[in-house]
């Protein structure tokens, strides 16, 4: 051989096979050939024709031909056009044109399939019914590329609108190629039985498509058996395909029903259907809709033995939901590319019964009332001895006409009429209801259902489903006088139908009237009775819940033109359950002014994370709290034969929450301690880890609390103060006295602990205990996450949003500029753009095909005052909607049968536009589209004009901080400062009362002048004069049943007092003694008993000689000082009973023999919160307690929070720091009866702590000495809770702060 030549044909070969399959997928590819042109006017028929050089024979594209196009006789909604290719073909475009040379075009129409000239199918836009744009004149060609190619042999059009000033003119074509199909015919009796050969069937992969057809809703298409005994059914029920697992043979197997797609399968026309496993995965598809799903570990590797078409046999069928064989066609099936169409005409597949290898189509003619002016008349001409009425229906509608006709000789007038789903006879006679009968029920499912009305020898019948009947007698006859009106009656006044119910919509067929079929067809030719707004020759039925569009698990519900989702019980709200209901942290919540309690947290908002319950413990900052199922100290007891502990932490969050709540937190933290004795941890310095513990990710990590990563040390080797210095962990010494390793971890890629691994417990003498706390984290880095655009052509730019079904967008902003936009997002046609329009106008603007909607929401006050306000949008397939604030809301509603998808393809731009016009000024945070927080502050820090973060918060958030508590601004957020406000807690919201007895003393002590004075000489004479007050701002709150009391009494060092108390008969009397040579002056406001056991509020403000009170809600009341009106030397503030000594009041020393019974709540003397002080700060305060005092909360009157009871108590215990003693723990494997002595013990000596201390606190205390500021960090405040300064004035020196909190 030529070794050249052979060298030529090896590289012509490849060459060759190369071109060979570009050009094969090419032609593959290209499916636009013309199907039209060439085909003989005898495949073109129409409704009518003006003339015959109108006809439809010369509606061909840009031909000239005849007239120039097809007109017909009449331009109206009733007309069509229609032509019949060569073959069943597969078109992917349409083309239009007007007629040639005329004012006569379409402007817009209706496409139509059919595969028999019959039982028409509109070509659906979006999964809705769209008409299509035509011409806007004669001549130009308006062409549509299919969203999804069709399989049709007829093509029809209907002109909806057309040129005003002509008349209807059409030319057209169509563009596709051709379509192989192979079929088979199952009558219901028969099926397929198909072997695969395992040497060509892969192991890990299974493909099984085909198309099918059929006029019953329900019926077997595939049982797939495996070697093992587990079957696959694909089956037909109620119009919905449904795929089932069996485990195992027999009446046992375990069924396992896996998913439910399609509906209204049983329509006639042709549906695509493929199942496909790759390993355990399975892609479930019904014609557009595709459903993956797990298949259980047994199904991931498994060989199919055989398949069974149209059916299995007579047990199979029993197990099965339709418990019947398939009645229809099915075309195409391939399994694993093998055509079983083929290997069944080649013999090579098992049949059973009778199958025929054509598809026999049955012509059933379907007509829909689609709108409310729809009705079918029809002649009634056979005689009254007998009526028989019998049609079959399927609707959405719970409500509406069925049938209706007045009787003969004017007797009356019968109406046939769907109620609440059920079939409702009525028989009207001169204004009486003669019959009234009901039948069925549920018949608006959508479903085709039978109806016979029967009048035969005096009774009167209703059947529906030729099962459920229901009859009445009648003494008169019942027949239509001239016409039968169905589904609705005409507008016309002359009209003798009258319809006091819904009007029908739905379809209907097989119309009978005593017992002859009624020809529709005619009807459509208006040669056979009347009719209005039918769509004839088709059932236009959408399933609208199919695809389900309520998301998050919303229930779906629908009538004729609309669906509606439930969302009770979903966590989300809106048209399709798609907008949570909850916040996405504790850290949101905290800004809404909620305080510690469980809220539920929804981390990706509308995405796809379930909202999760999680504990919110907010105090400056707001920690998410997530427990697990052990978070108590555990102990280990030496077990024989078990050489290591294993622990696993299930929490109350799953794997996927907690990720995000981690990923989205600021900080992260979770305790872990280990308690030893003769037990070591991690073995250090150089020993292999007797322990570890398994973080988020399944990895195992040899460090400890309070530890860095990798460094197999716990805190006290970082810090390098472990008990024995050779070692990195206390544990690791081995001692055989109690030890502990206990801190902190904070990787938060390594939270949270999923598994712990203890290792060293199996020595003899080794003790050991353990605890993992809950995960806990604050800070929501969305939350905070902002940028400043400070030009107007500045912009932050991110990828394309994709939105396409539903969208949601929500952000705050704060703003001085009167207009700007916040973000926008433009496709080829499409956009969508949120804007501050004018200062009082947000503007929510978008377009997805159906033209530019418009949402806007105008507030009664400016938004561009410098303060945070939040935007939310949204947009489903079925409304817009726009909330700004707590405004009003707008809503705007979709077309029913308009375009859906959103098609974005530009960049989304934020605080500006494209054409960097009408830019945003001003701060924007948070910004979340559908769930997604997008990260503004990393963008802004590398684009000009813009910069990271935004402060100034307590401009909107100061509100939140209660009674006189101040904002202090936060890097992220701000914290209520309440040293001058008598209420503690995170909003200075929380009361602070205690409950006296009669020997309780609370005493606030000042230092006396002198004192000043011979301290400090230069200031003093500045502090003296401070302390000479022309007015007073008093309130408390107080319960109690004592009358006389005493609630409040100042002194002075110059014998004047101030007194609040209560006289003989519980009313309020003030007594102000501001001359110690004159009796006191008694002011009482007006006579109501307040010793009554409620909770009262006291107000009492005085101004040089101008007093007033105020008690709970009713007016003030004014009184004027005759004495003097300075208040000098104040000496102390006593609530309950006044134990200094001195001189005296006789009028108070009587009362203070008594002592007070009852509660005080939020007292306060100018700035100054005597029983806060003494209840939260005793060690740093100038105040002296004598007798009991208990904090309580008798003084709380609030409502209980709506989203969360408040709890005071601690998640964590058991922090660790060394302790020598035994920890108090769990302990495993330890008899009960050891426990609950255990427990005893505890409690006992807690108790007696508890006992000893409440002694030392409340001792008396016979004298006061000066005592520094205790370092750190208190409730309210980082330096001092109190303005010292009784006359709310500034503090004066650094001497006189030793004296306070």
């Amino acid at each position: 051989m030529d070794l050249r030549g052979s060298h030529t044909i090896g590289m012509i070969l490849p060459l060759y096979l190369i071109f060979y399959f570009i050009t094969d997928s090419v032609s593959k590819e290209s499916c636009d050939s013309p199907l039209v042109s060439a085909l003989p006017q005898s495949a073109f028929t129409s409704s009518s024709e003006l003339s015959n050089s109108h006809g439809p024979g010369f509606a061909k594209l840009n031909r000239r031909d005849g007239a120039g196009g097809w007109s017909p006789l009449d331009s109206n909604k009733y007309q069509w056009l229609e032509i019949k290719l060569e073959q069943r073909t597969e078109i992917t475009a349409i083309a239009s044109q007007g007629r040639y040379g005329s004012s006569d075009w379409v402007t817009h129409y209706l496409l139509m399939f059919s595969d028999t000239g019959h039982n028409w199918r509109p070509y659906r836009q979006e999964d809705s019914i769209g008409a299509f744009s035509g011409n806007s004149n004669a001549d130009s060609v308006v062409m549509y590329k299919l969203q999804q190619p069709v399989i049709a042999q007829y093509v029809r059009i209907l002109p909806l609108d057309w040129n005003s000033n002509g008349r209807i003119g059409l030319r057209l074509e169509a563009y596709g190629c051709q379509y192989k199909s192979d079929v088979v015919g199952f009558d219901g009796s028969a099926h397929l039985l198909f072997r695969p050969d395992p040497s060509t069937t892969p192991a890990n992969r299974d493909v099984l498509s085909m198309n099918f057809k059929t006029l019953l809703n329900s019926g077997m298409l595939v049982h797939m058996e495996e070697r093992s005994g587990h079957t696959l059914t694909l089956e037909l029920f109620r119009g919905k395909l449904i795929l089932q697992l069996r485990k195992g043979r027999g009446s046992s197997a375990d069924v396992h029903p896996l998913v439910s797609l399609g509906s209204l399968l049983d329509d006639q026309h042709w549906h695509h259907v493929s199942v496909e496993r790759i390993r355990g995965l399975m892609n479930f598809t019904v014609d557009k809709n595709t459903q993956q799903f797990q298949l259980p570990e047994s199904w991931s590797h498994f060989e199919i033995n055989e398949i069974s078409f149209g059916g299995t046999s007579a047990a199979g069928l029993q197990k099965s939901h339709s418990r019947r064989k398939f009645q229809g066609c099915l075309e195409n099936v391939l399994y694993n590319d093998i055509s079983v169409m083929e290997r069944a005409e080649e013999k090579q597949v098992s049949i059973t019964g009778n199958v025929s290898f054509t598809c026999a189509e049955s012509i059933d003619v379907p007509v829909t009332f689609a709108s409310p002016g729809s009705f079918l008349a029809l002649p009634w001409v056979t005689g009254e001895e007998s009526v028989s009425v019998a049609l079959q229906f399927r609707t959405w509608n719970k409500a509406g006409l069925l049938m209706t006709f007045d009787l003969k000789h004017n007797v009356g007038t019968l109406w046939l009429y769907l109620n609440e789903g059920r079939a409702r006879l009525q028989i009207h006679k001169t204004g009486r209801i003669m019959i009234d009968i009901t039948a069925g029920a549920g018949l608006n499912d959508g479903q085709w259902h039978s109806l016979e009305l029967a009048v035969r020898r005096g009774r009167l019948a209703v059947t529906l489903d030729r099962t459920d009947s229901s009859t009445a007698s009648t003494s008169f006859p019942v027949a239509p006088d001239s016409q039968l009106f169905l589904g609705g009656c005409p507008d016309a006044e002359h009209s003798s139908c009258r319809n006091p119910f819904s009007v029908f919509q739905g379809c209907m067929r097989i119309i009978r009237t005593d017992g002859a079929l009624v020809d529709l067809i005619r009807v459509q030719q208006m040669l056979f009775g009347n009719f209005s707004d039918l769509q004839m020759d088709m059932c236009g039925i959408v399933d609208r819940c199919s695809p389900n569009r309520c998301e998050h698990g919303g229930r779906c519900s629908q009538s004729w033109s609309t669906f509606h989702c439930n969302c009770s019980a979903t966590g989300y709200s809106g048209a399709t359950c798609h907008s949570s209901i909850y916040e996405a942290s504790c850290e949101a919540y905290k800004h809404k002014g909620n305080t510690s309690g469980f809220y539920y947290i929804d981390v990706d908002g509308s995405g796809p994370i379930k909202p999760q319950l999680i504990y919110c413990n907010i105090s400056d900052k707001a920690w998410m709290v997530i427990q697990h199922n052990n978070t108590e100290l555990t102990k280990l007891k030496v077990s024989s034969g078990i050489n290591q502990h294993l622990a696993h932490f299930n929490y109350s969050a799953d794997v996927e929450q907690i990720q995000a709540i981690i990923t989205q937190a600021e900080y992260c933290e979770q305790e872990l301690s280990y308690h030893c004795k003769n037990s070591r941890l991690l073995n250090t310095p150089d020993g292999a880890p007797f322990s570890w513990w398994v973080g988020r990710s399944g990895e195992a990590h040899m460090y400890w609390g309070g530890a860095v990563p990798g460094s197999q040390q716990c805190a006290c080797g970082l810090q390098e103060n472990c008990v024995h210095p050779e070692h990195f962990c206390n544990c690791d010494a081995d001692s055989k006295e109690w030890s502990n390793d206990s801190g902190l971890l904070s990787h938060k890629e390594h939270l949270p602990v999923r598994a712990l691994t203890l290792g060293d417990i199996s020595r003899s003498g080794s003790e050991a205990a353990y605890r993992v706390g809950p995960l806990q984290c604050y800070g929501d880095n969305s939350f905070w996450n902002a940028a400043y655009f400070n030009k107007e052509t500045s912009y932050l730019h991110f990828p394309t949003f994709h939105g396409e079904l539903s969208a949601d967008i929500s952000f705050l902003f704060k703003t001085s500029s009167s207009s700007g936009v916040f973000l926008e997002n433009l496709g080829i046609k499409d956009f969508i753009r949120i804007e501050l329009s004018s200062p009082t106008l947000v503007l929510f603007s978008f377009d997805v095909g159906n033209g530019p909607l418009e949402v806007k929401v105008e507030t009664a006050s400016a938004l561009n005052d410098e303060r945070w306000h939040q935007v939310r949008a949204a947009r489903n397939v079925k409304e817009a909607s726009l909330y700004v604030d707590h405004h009003p809301g707008a809503v705007q509603k979709a077309p029913a049968d308009g375009h859906m998808h959103l098609q974005l393809n530009s960049q989304l731009f934020v605080g500006g536009t494209a054409s960097r016009q009408k830019g945003f000024l001003g701060c924007i945070r948070s910004l979340k589209l559908n769930g997604k927080t997008l990260d503004l502050k990393e963008r802004a820090e590398i684009t000009p004009g813009v910069t990271p973060g935004c402060p100034g918060h307590c401009s909107s958030y100061r509100e939140l901080c209660k009674n006189q508590g101040s904002c202090v601004e936060d890097h992220s957020g701000f914290t209520c400062d309440c040293s001058l406000s008598p209420f503690t807690g995170t909003f200075c919201h929380k009361d602070v009362s205690a409950f006296f007895k009669p020997g309780t003393s609370v005493t606030y002590t000042f230092k006396e002048p002198y004192e000043l004075h011979r301290n400090v000489s230069a200031q003093s004479s500045s502090i003296y004069s401070d302390l000479t007050l022309r007015g007073e701002n008093v309130s408390l709150s107080f319960r109690t049943s004592q009358a006389p009391a005493l609630l409040l009494y100042i002194s002075s060092y110059y014998r004047e007092s101030l007194a609040v108390l209560l006289n003989r008969n519980g009313h309020l009397d003030v007594r102000y003694k501001l001359q110690h040579n004159r009796d006191a002056e008694v002011f009482r406001a007006s006579g109501r008993n307040l010793a009554n056991g409620l909770l009262h509020h006291v107000s009492i403000q005085r101004l040089a000689e101008t007093l007033s009170i105020q008690v709970d809600q009713h007016a003030q009341e004014y009184f004027n000082l005759t004495s003097d009106t300075e208040f000098n030397a104040i000496k102390s503030i006593v609530l309950g009973k006044v134990s200094e000594s001195g001189e005296v009041d006789p009028e108070i020393a009587r009362l203070n023999a008594l002592g007070f019974t009852g509660c005080l709540s939020v007292v306060q003397f100018n700035s100054i919160s005597p029983l806060k002080a003494a209840l939260l700060y005793p060690d740093t305060s100038p105040v002296i307690v004598t007798g009991p005092l208990t904090e309580s909360s008798c003084g709380s009157s609030l409502p209980s929070n709506p989203y969360a009871a408040e709890t005071t108590h601690s998640l964590t215990d058991h922090v660790g720091s060394v302790n020598t003693g035994e920890p108090i723990v769990n302990a495993i494997n330890s008899d009960s009866a050891l426990i609950g002595g255990v427990i005893a013990v505890v409690i006992f000596v807690s108790l007696a702590v508890l006992a000893v201390m409440a002694r030392f606190l409340y001792r008396r205390k016979e004298t006061f000495q000066t005592q520094e500021p205790k370092a750190g960090k208190t409730e309210d405040s980082p330096e001092t809770p109190f303005n010292t300064d009784p006359n709310s004035q500034s503090i004066i020196s650094d001497n006189q702060k030793e004296y306070f909190i």
